[in-house]
């Protein structure tokens, strides 16, 4: 897949960032809402509810884009912001599965979810600016099927705030296609994420440059004295005191089951020939 120069290059790269941020930091929204639920999740079952914010995204921005693209251009610039999707998201995607990921993979998928989102979606006519049946209607759709991703179909508290993460990103998107920066207001969460969402997240914010503003949450260090290894981990302060006993108790666990894998790993090789030089002290 070849993305060429355009004079639209950087809204769809902008765009493609906003929207892969936000249906990641959407699925954390939905998490929270549903606490017993998300604890049931898969993987892949968080790979849907991200798809399903990423489908409505899509739709939302080819409204906003007729008041700020010119009609010919349209179509072009949606193909080149599916593109600039596809080309994040394998960027997003390798820190966690390596540089094999799949790009052709990557473009089915997304590919298949625009299209998706233009059968759901491009039979609510409305104006994207105005208020409206069918626009309700369309959210109401919308809401429904992030329900029924969970697993909690037609739960009121969920359609509710799956419908409050979508409409709260229209004027990021507005802003974008104006040639602004986006409105600062324009996440939805500050909350950790997890999993390809919180990969999206994370990647996103990277891209911006906003060096000097990221916060360690979580750390983890092996140290090595003679011939024994220690591998501990800590948490930012600020960070314990937000988590509730629950999510601590859950956090705990799985960070020890880190440790455990990251120490042995940081065992192997520092005492490996190769890799003497590693006995002081090392990040595992």
């Amino acid at each position: 897949m070849a993305v060429g120069n355009t004079p639209y290059n950087q809204q769809q790269r902008s765009l493609a960032e906003l929207i892969l941020a936000v249906a990641g930091e959407s699925v954390t929204v939905m998490k929270k809402n549903a606490p017993e639920q998300a604890l049931k999740l898969k993987r892949q079952d968080e790979w849907g509810l991200y798809l399903e914010f990423l489908k409505v995204m899509f739709n939302l921005t080819d409204r906003l884009s007729a008041f700020h693209i010119p009609i010919k251009d349209q179509p072009e610039f949606m193909n080149g912001l599916e593109d600039a999707v596809t080309t994040q998201l394998k960027t997003v995607l390798e820190p966690a599965f390596g540089s094999g990921v799949d790009q052709s993979e990557i473009m089915v998928t997304i590919g298949g979810a625009v299209a998706e989102s233009r059968e759901l979606y491009e039979r609510y006519r409305f104006s994207i600016t105005e208020d409206s049946k069918a626009k309700n209607d369309m959210f109401d759709a919308f809401g429904g099927r992030v329900a029924e991703a969970l697993g909690m179909s037609g739960h009121p508290q969920i359609t509710s705030a799956a419908t409050i993460c979508a409409t709260a990103v229209v004027p990021a998107i507005a802003a974008i296609l104006q040639g602004e920066a986006p409105p600062a207001t324009a996440g939805i969460s500050a909350q950790p994420v997890s999993g390809v969402a919180g990969s999206a997240v994370a990647a996103s914010t990277a891209s911006k440059g906003q060096t000097g503003n990221e916060i360690k949450l979580i750390s983890v260090m092996s140290t090595v004295t003679g011939e024994e290894v220690e591998t501990r981990w800590g948490l930012h302060p600020r960070f314990r005191q937000d988590l509730t006993r629950d999510e601590a108790q859950q956090l705990t666990k799985l960070m020890n089951r880190v440790a455990k894998i990251l120490g042995e790993r940081y065992a192997s090789v520092a005492f490996s020939d190769e890799w003497t030089s590693w006995h002081k002290a090392g990040h595992a």
